[in-house]
């Protein structure tokens, strides 16, 4: 039976001991608490994955390590996480069955959009040992291509001018490395947390360039006294739903405007190279190591690269959500094929994992109904993710003299996502990317001609290494796959694909 409704009732640490039986809540003293990370980027995934790692910890007795959470772009904490005194519900949904937990890691919040200042008090502070962050992978400042800091960007241009009142998120890690040198020296373990190639090698370089430029012996402090770890992180935490706010107030009788929601499937892989003192996450599920690569190259090409391929096309095919593409058999017949036969031979072994368990594991995932993890939400920026996702795993069959035709198209799924969305093509749906405006200028000077726009795309080389962008095959493929999926029939094109290649659907 649900619990009665109190729309008075809103989630605040009073109401803890009156939680419903079947609302699991923190197991220790959070008053006892102490912040010891700093966490960029407050949003669903930190607060479905990170943060509950972190509430795992705090429950087997150490009271060293509580969130100090930060926004540095909206929405802002203080009208939902900082009501709630950092509390909110995490909803673990699979199919029709859902478990209901609060989460207390978070104690204390920050709002740092209108100025650095704020996060920069915290960022700086001698109590914070480990500073952790989940952004958008733009939020970097980086070239796809390379993974160098992309010096044109806007924000950086103002950072180098004004580096004491950062905009971009190189410049306030930076600036609040500096804050830590002149002050206490202490050192500092600084986090990616986001799905981007060697994340922890792009944020240091990042960084580590804006020091240079900096001066004043700030480069050389960093060498010595911060580490950027790279990790692999995995819980598929599509965005919060109006079903799923009421869905905590009808079932459990109390309001909370932070809830989120994610799938049981959770990973954590950090690389063991830490400047200070570090949570000790392996106690509580995560695995540290040495190198992160072989498990980053699996998430990526496997079930990431199966999500960015099943978002374009489940768009071409009028399918909203992912697991409505999994439902589709012509489409995951494809996502299942691609992976298989051309995805799998470029990875490396990784220890524990068998990969094709990894490939059987990951589609089972995605045709959870419960997980409303939408097509468009999934294309968001899908330029600053199809380099380590498809085109990575291209360049290593292309090296290894072997098939790219599903591969290529899924980037020219891509390609028909980001064309369509332009005024020449009736701007079927909005597309949030970076470069959607730069597609958009191509489709509009040379129309539906497919050669036209593959030369056009492929000649954006922060996204296309010029090899790639060169090799005939590859233009070949892209071209008359982008020519299929602009035709009256995106699906029939994919068909003809299965077909020719005497693929049964699965």
């Amino acid at each position: 039976m649900s619990a009665p409704r109190d729309p008075r009732a809103v989630l605040q640490p009073a109401l803890l001991t009156s939680l419903p039986a079947a609302v699991a809540r923190p197991a220790y003293d959070r008053a006892a608490v102490t912040r010891g990370i700093a966490h960029i980027g407050v949003g669903a995934f930190h607060r479905a994955h990170q943060a509950e790692f972190t509430d795992d910890l705090l429950a087997g007795g150490t009271t060293r390590w509580g969130i100090a959470g930060i926004n540095i772009r909206p929405p802002r904490l203080t009208e939902t996480l900082g009501r709630q005194q950092g509390l909110y519900t995490r909803l673990i949904r699979e199919d029709q069955s859902v478990a209901a937990r609060v989460i207390g890691s978070i104690v204390s919040v920050t709002d740092s959009q209108e100025s650095a200042a704020p996060a920069l008090a915290v960022l700086a502070a001698p109590d914070i040992d480990v500073i952790t962050m989940t952004v958008t992978e733009k939020g970097y400042c980086h070239t796809p291509a390379t993974g160098a800091l992309d010096a044109s960007r806007p924000e950086i241009v103002h950072d180098l001018a004004d580096p004491e009142a950062p905009t971009s998120l190189p410049g306030l890690i930076l600036r609040a490395l500096e804050l830590r040198m002149r002050s206490h020296g202490r050192p500092v373990t600084v986090v990616s947390c986001d799905n981007i190639p060697a994340n922890g090698d792009i944020l240091g370089a990042v960084v580590r360039e804006l020091a240079a430029r900096r001066g004043g012996g700030l480069a050389g402090w960093i060498e010595a006294n911060v580490s950027f770890p790279g990790t692999m992180v995995d819980r598929i935490a599509p965005a919060t739903s109006e079903t799923d706010y009421a869905f905590v107030e009808n079932q459990f009788g109390y309001r909370d405007d932070a809830v989120v929601v994610g799938e049981p499937f959770r990973q954590w892989v950090i690389e063991n190279r830490f400047a200070g003192p570090f949570p000790a996450f392996d106690s509580v599920g995560a695995t540290f190591v040495e190198d992160v690569t072989a498990f980053e190259h699996l998430k990526m090409r496997i079930l990431n690269g199966a999500q960015t391929s099943l978002c374009y096309l489940g768009v071409l095919a009028a399918h909203a959500h992912t697991f409505d593409d999994m439902a589709d058999p012509l489409l995951a017949g494809f996502a299942r094929r691609m992976l298989i036969e051309e995805s799998l031979p470029t990875l490396a072994p990784v220890p524990g994992i068998d990969p094709a368990v990894y490939v059987e594991q990951s589609l089972a995932r995605l045709r959870n109904t419960a997980i409303r993890h939408r097509n468009h939400q999934i294309a968001t920026d899908g330029s600053q993710k199809i380099v380590q996702r498809l085109l990575n795993p291209i360049r290593d069959r292309l090296a290894a003299g072997a098939g790219i035709e599903l591969l290529s198209l899924a980037v020219a799924g891509w390609m028909a996502y980001l064309v369509r969305a332009s005024a020449r093509f009736g701007n079927a749906w909005s597309a949030d990317d970076p470069f959607a405006g730069r597609v958009a200028a191509i489709a509009d000077r040379v129309g539906a001609d497919p050669a036209g726009l593959t030369d056009g795309i492929l000649a954006i080389d922060a996204i296309f290494a010029p090899p790639l962008a060169a090799d005939p095959r590859f233009r070949a493929a892209v071209t008359r796959h982008l020519g299929g999926l602009l035709g009256a029939d995106p699906m029939a094109h994919v068909r003809r694909v299965m077909a020719h290649e005497g693929w049964q659907d699965a």
